[in-house]
């Protein structure tokens, strides 16, 4: 499995990010840095376990430096560009089964309203149920081609379920323009069927399939807001794939596109 980079001690897991260079394997235990949240984040792992979630890791201790250690997970992780065994429809179905899954056990377990968890990607509505936000997939494991484990919660923050599978979809469908798609995605996917699929596997329902096309767009504006801020603090990742990727200019396609196509996508997603 490959994560978020990694050090000079272990075995370096690459890809992400966030936390590029800072992510290792010892053994049985993935070591990197621990989120602000650690302590409730940990808290709700043990939960959603509890409730028989098990495709997360399992949170090991937190050490004296600012690191956590979580059980490693095997499998597959799919780093951009993206291969197209990742995107075929059976694991798309899978992506969207796992999220079903992650909510309906999450939806048992009371959010830590003490804890200040990071607003970057969080619904801006807020909710009870604490959502990844970032299932990207970077953060999926596969094994023999279907999604079955979830890593990397650093974003996890509460919200509505359905913005959590809008935040999904924007990587998966891909709710991307077809220029900015083509750069990370394999060709010829067909984002409407794929939206469709999507909202099948997770089981939405009418009323969150009429809502959904609206809060991808709202999704993606909180997405450039959080590039904005990386950019604005100076940091080096976040302002070279900026560059490399079009600039604001890509961003501004992402949203007119998405708003061209919100009839499209409610029409299939419908149908």
């Amino acid at each position: 499995m490959t994560s978020e980079g990694g050090t000079a001690e272990g075995e370096a897991l690459n890809g992400g990010m966030a936390n590029a260079g800072a992510v290792s394997r010892r053994g049985a235990l993935v070591e990197r840095p621990a989120p602000p949240t650690a302590h409730a984040l940990h808290a709700h792992l043990r939960a959603l376990d509890a409730q028989g979630f098990d495709a997360a890791p399992t949170p090991v201790r937190l050490t004296a430096d600012g690191r956590e250690q979580l059980t490693y997970i095997p499998g597959d992780v799919a780093l951009p560009p993206f291969p197209r065994w990742v995107m075929t429809e059976t694991a798309l179905r899978s992506v969207g089964s796992l999220l079903r899954r992650l909510h309906d056990a999450g939806s048992a377990i009371a959010v830590d309203t003490r804890a200040a968890w990071p607003r970057a990607l969080a619904d801006p509505e807020g909710g009870t149920v604490l959502c990844h936000n970032d299932v990207c997939p970077e953060n999926v494991v596969f094994r023999d081609g279907r999604a079955t484990a979830l890593i990397d919660f650093d974003l996890a923050a509460p919200g509505r379920p359905l913005w959590d599978v809008a935040m999904t979809a924007r990587y998966w469908a891909p709710a991307l323009d077809p220029e900015s798609a083509a750069a990370l995605h394999p060709p010829g996917l067909d984002v409407p069927k794929r939206l469709r699929l999507l909202a099948d596997s997770y089981g939405l329902s009418p009323q969150q399939r009429t809502e959904l096309p609206g809060v991808i767009e709202q999704a993606t504006a909180s997405c450039r807001a959080f590039v904005a801020g990386r950019v604005a603090d100076g940091d080096p990742v976040y302002t070279r794939v900026l560059s490399e990727r079009g600039g604001w200019r890509r961003w501004d396609r992402i949203q007119e596109w998405l708003a061209a196509h919100r009839e499209v996508f409610t029409a299939g997603l419908l149908d």
